[in-house]
């Protein structure tokens, strides 16, 4: 089933206090998968369905840049595999790091 959504740019606007010249936008023929998709992008964002909208175009159109967030998985056979004898060398190790040298403040 598609559904016709209408927006405000205006109200959208108010709502984010900032002024401009009213313009409105019309997104027809949505499907029921596409709106879902949108809606819980929108959930995610914690934005409105209109808002997640705009900032996909400008993302598209190349007004504002994609974020691109890069997850690096090459430590993680190290994780967990201390246990109370390396942590307390390590925090020896690194004790001279908390020290502050007041001469090099002035």
């Amino acid at each position: 089933m598609k559904k016709d959504i209408t927006f405000s740019a205006e109200e959208e606007a108010i709502r984010e206090g900032r002024r401009r010249a009213a313009l409105d936008h019309i997104t027809r023929g949505l499907d029921d998968e596409t709106m879902k998709a949108l809606k819980e992008e929108a959930k995610q964002e914690g934005t409105s369905v209109n808002a997640s909208l705009v900032n996909i175009r400008r993302k598209e159109l190349g007004i504002e840049k994609k974020r691109h967030t890069v997850v690096h998985h090459d430590l993680d056979h190290l994780g967990g595999t201390w246990d109370k004898k390396d942590l307390d060398e390590f925090r020896k190790n690194v004790e001279d790091f908390e020290t502050i040298d007041k001469k090099m403040w002035k």
